[in-house]
């Protein structure tokens, strides 16, 4: 019997392909503010990325479980789904909250966007530092210590005494039961 040469190649390809968009685990991501400056300190910027979680989730790309948002940083535990790759997901999402960001500020604060302004090859302005933290969490013991972690930050930044009085957090979800966000995940399913 003859196999075709483009038959083998096609099937090749669907299985790599089916092992490369299979292997997407729960992980603990965190991205920084360039020089830890507070850009995120205003509510509409974080409110920016909520909005871009909750896109993320109603097309399916990721189930986020866990999330906080500081002034300098962000923290989530998500999971990137089936047919996306991980690279792919962290860098659109922050590059659109990044551009997001940017036209506000050039319409509204344009000397706060002076303090990004880089002057790079690839980009005038940058928020982001490079290479945001993505962590494979294989172990229910590892994502709780993360989630504890996460839902923390704010009480050790001295901005709310318990962690589920956070707004911008998901330890109320996890304390109530009630998503007032409209994207969440329980990690228990």
């Amino acid at each position: 019997m003859k196999i075709s040469h483009t038959f083998i190649t096609l099937n090749i390809s669907a299985i790599f392909k089916i092992f490369i968009i299979t292997t997407n685990h729960t992980q603990y991501f965190t991205a920084t503010i360039l020089e830890w400056n507070h850009l995120l300190k205003p509510d509409k910027y974080k409110d920016i990325i909520i909005d871009s979680l909750k896109f993320l989730v109603k097309e399916k790309c990721v189930e986020v479980n866990v999330f906080c948002l500081m002034s300098n940083h962000i923290h989530l535990i998500w999971q990137i789904q089936n047919g996306y790759e991980r690279d792919a997901i962290q860098r659109n999402f922050l590059k659109f909250v990044s551009q997001t960001i940017k036209r506000d500020l050039e319409k509204n604060h344009p000397k706060i966007l002076e303090r990004f302004y880089v002057g790079a090859k690839d980009r005038a302005y940058q928020f982001w530092e490079r290479n945001p933290l993505s962590i494979d969490l294989w172990t229910k013991e590892v994502f709780i210590q993360k989630m504890e972690y996460i839902h923390n930050n704010p009480v050790a930044a001295g901005l709310c005494i318990y962690p589920e009085d956070y707004k911008y957090s998901s330890a109320k979800f996890y304390e109530s039961g009630v998503d007032a966000f409209d994207f969440l995940t329980h990690w228990i399913g």
